[in-house]
Formats: C-alpha cells, sequence, structure tokens
C-alpha cells in the first residue's frame, strides 16, 4: 500500500491504478464499520484507495476536534491487511492553508436536523469530500449509512456539480446490542454503553410502527420515544423524506427514522430506513452483481 501526503501525489499515483476505482473517506480511528467498506469497495472495484483525515471544517465551537481519537498507526495495519492500494493522508495545512477560502454550500438539505444543530457542518463535509474526490478521481465514493444525512447532502453535491463518481452507500456495521459502530464509542461509560443499545430499538419501534401503516407523525413516533433508556437522553427523533429530510404530519413510505441522543457529553447518531411499499430501500446502494465483481477479481 501507497501512502501518499498531496492532492498532486495522490491524483498522480490514483491515474496509474487499475479501474474501475473505489474511495472509502475516513477520519481514522477506524472500526469494523469502516473496514466493511473497504471490504466492498474491495470486492467491487480493481482498485481501492482510502483516506484518513480529521476535517477541522466539519467541527463547530466546542466539540471534540482536539480530542477526536486519532490511532494512524494502527489504520495503515488494518488498511493494508484489507487490501487497501493507495492510502491518501494530507495534513490540515496542505488540504487548508492560511488563505483557503472556498466553500461547498449544499442549500436547506445541509440546514435542516443535523444542520441546525451543528451549523456550517454539512458545509465542512462537502467541502472535504469534493477536495478529496478532486485528488483521487474515483469511480465510485462508499459512505456507511450510519450518517444518513450526511450521504444525502453528498449524493446531492455529487448530482449538483455534474462529479464522475458514483456514490454508494452500505449498512450501518453495529454491536451485538445493536449500537452502531462509530469511532465516538470509546467515550461511553460502562453505564452509558449498557443503555446505548436502547436508541437502536427506539428508532426499530418507529420504523416498524411506519412500517405496519401508521401514517401519523406522533403515534409513530410515541412508539420509540419511551424506549430510550437513562442516561441517555434525546437531541431528536424524527421521520423523514429520504432525500429532502422534510419532516411531515403524514407519513409516507418510502421514510428514514432519524435520531440523536446525548450520553453524557458524546452524542450519538444513527437512523433506519423504511422500504418503499414495493419493498425498494430508499438509502442503501444494492450490491453489485457477483458475475461483475468475479470478472473484476480476475482482472486483478
Amino acid at each position: 500500500m501507497q501512502i501518499v501526503r498531496t492532492p498532486g501525489s495522490a491524483r498522480a499515483v490514483s491515474r496509474t491504478l487499475k479501474r474501475p476505482v473505489g474511495f472509502v473517506p475516513t477520519m481514522g480511528a477506524l472500526h469494523a464499520g469502516h473496514l466493511a467498506l473497504v471490504d466492498r469497495a474491495r470486492e467491487e472495484n480493481a482498485s481501492v484507495v482510502a483516506s484518513i483525515f480529521v476535517n477541522p471544517l466539519q467541527f463547530g465551537p466546542g466539540e471534540d476536534f482536539a480530542k477526536y481519537p486519532r490511532a494512524f498507526a494502527h489504520d495503515v495495519e488494518l488498511l493494508e491487511a484489507h487490501g487497501v492500494d493507495l492510502l491518501y493522508a494530507p495534513a490540515v495545512e496542505r488540504m487548508y492553508p492560511a488563505d483557503f477560502a472556498s466553500s461547498i454550500s449544499i442549500g436547506p438539505l445541509g440546514e435542516r436536523l443535523e444542520g441546525a444543530r451543528r451549523p456550517g457542518h454539512f458545509t465542512g463535509v462537502a467541502t472535504i469530500v469534493a477536495k478529496l474526490l478532486h485528488a483521487i478521481e474515483p469511480t465510485s465514493l462508499y459512505l456507511g449509512q450510519k450518517d444518513v444525512q450526511q450521504t444525502a447532502v453528498l449524493r446531492a453535491m455529487v448530482r449538483d456539480l455534474d462529479m464522475a463518481t458514483n456514490v454508494v452507500v452500505a449498512a450501518t456495521v453495529r454491536e451485538p446490542g445493536g449500537l452502531a459502530r462509530s469511532s465516538r464509542n470509546v467515550y461511553l461509560t460502562p453505564e452509558q454503553r449498557a443503555a446505548a443499545p436502547s436508541f437502536y430499538r427506539a428508532l426499530r419501534a418507529v420504523a416498524d410502527a411506519v412500517q405496519h401503516g401508521e401514517t401519523r407523525r406522533e403515534p409513530a413516533l410515541a412508539a420509540g420515544q419511551p424506549l430510550l433508556e437513562a442516561p441517555l437522553t434525546w437531541d431528536y427523533l424524527a421521520i423523514v423524506d429520504p432525500w429532502t429530510f422534510v419532516e411531515t404530519d403524514s407519513v409516507a413510505r418510502p421514510s428514514i427514522v432519524v435520531g440523536a441522543a446525548f450520553a453524557g457529553s458524546t452524542r450519538l447518531l444513527d437512523n433506519v430506513s423504511v422500504p418503499s411499499p414495493a419493498g425498494v430501500d430508499p438509502v442503501l446502494t444494492p450490491l453489485r452483481p457477483r458475475a461483475l465483481s468475479a470478472e473484476l477479481r480476475g482482472s486483478r
């Protein structure tokens, strides 16, 4: 696995890789969720690129940028073991020099829910991912469902700016009790970790209510709100349109049940999608056919 540090070197090396190229952007502190994305990219592409960059532009005042977990040497070992061909790991000063002034705004989609609670967050996400895509020029961008509003923002950016990249969203990887894998789970105390699976159960209960025909927002939300266990507390729980993230009083399918909960100062984020009446999931990208994956493996 090659490691590069600048946009020019990333672009130069990436252009020598066999196509198609799958790209997995990360902020490091890798866990099973990241590695599942890498494995899927490995299965569906001739080459795989990953990035590690803790992006200060997406952290707000008082958030955990300085203490965000970093484990670069261990991350390198994991990525190499999972077959990554190229790792792009730029420095903050290279990505955002002193005179850096450009950014990408995604409009109202980036201002709702997470965007409202973390002003500027999605501008930071869109800006860094645009820079990474320009450097890597991948065939496909691989994202996890856990940060579902982020996936919608990036899909919209790629579409609106005519970027020549497919966006692939893979299912959230969960711990045995249902808690979504996250780098921030290391912050949880034993008491918080014991209660954390109730967050997923609450989201699942709301999704099940909608799946079984509940069309009124409040009764659907009431199916899950009481299930969150102390010491966790709700930040929000909502049922939204999969593309606009607008909440409506009348619930339709497909939809997404989204939520955020506090465990002390740690904020947990998760979601459950509700398929259309025809069974189509509004978030996940279907797996590439086995025959094509086998053909790609044969080309390596």
